[in-house]
């Protein structure tokens, strides 16, 4: 089994990749929903550590800092950094962003690494349905240093095209800001893996392959 399968059935365990009928904040209704709300263990952050820290491998990326931005993607970027330096021995720093400056103290924006001018930094986020969150949080890294985003690691690409253009979120924040979002499996990876029994479902890969004609990017 690749770590793409096994990430798959490890989503599907643990209660976070459902099969079904949803209706989504779109208004579409999908055959499937993903839920990392339904994350709440240690065994299974450390273990969902351990595939960001995979994909970060896969894909060659070299980062000094990994981002995190609150407030879900606090945990998931001290995870990924333990798993980073466990698995492939990388001692990655991390840092993630407070919602409001502290005013006491020694103050700031940040938590944990202070950005530097040049630093290496990939931004670990669980989805991305708009890039909203990117967007956010891009203003708040580039006025503390002039860092090097090499990249985002998100868990699934939907591959879904937005409610206004026919581009993914994944396209729209590469062709908007110029950054390679990388995600640990996609769509088409999920109905592989119905589809050789990897996880159950096979009835629903009809309707998947349906969704992904009728919404895909």
């Amino acid at each position: 089994m690749t770590y793409k399968e096994s990430f798959i059935k490890f989503m599907a365990d643990s209660g976070v990749l459902k099969f079904g009928e949803f209706t989504l904040k779109s208004g579409r209704v999908a055959p499937y929903f993903i839920n990392c709300g339904n994350y709440k263990t240690g065994a299974q952050l450390a273990k969902l550590g351990e595939y960001y820290a995979e994909c970060i491998n896969e894909h060659g990326l070299k980062p000094q800092t990994l981002f995190g931005p609150a407030y879900k993607g606090i945990p998931l970027s001290v995870a990924a950094s333990v798993a980073l330096y466990n698995k492939f021995g990388m001692d990655c720093n991390y840092c993630f962003d407070r919602k409001e400056v502290k005013d006491h103290g020694e103050g700031g924006m940040f938590v944990g690494k202070t950005l530097e001018d040049g630093e290496r930094v990939v931004i670990i986020e669980d989805v991305m349905t708009s890039g909203k969150a990117l967007r956010e949080v891009l203003p708040k890294l580039q006025g503390a240093a002039k860092i090097d985003i090499e990249g985002m690691i998100i868990t699934v690409d939907r591959a879904e095209k937005g409610l206004e253009t026919n581009k993914s979120a994944v396209q729209e924040v590469h062709d908007e800001f110029g950054i390679n979002v990388y995600s640990i499996v996609t769509i088409n990876d999920i109905i592989g893996a119905l589809e050789s029994g990897v996880v159950a479902g096979a009835e629903y890969v009809g309707k998947m392959k349906e969704y992904r004609e009728k919404y895909g990017a």
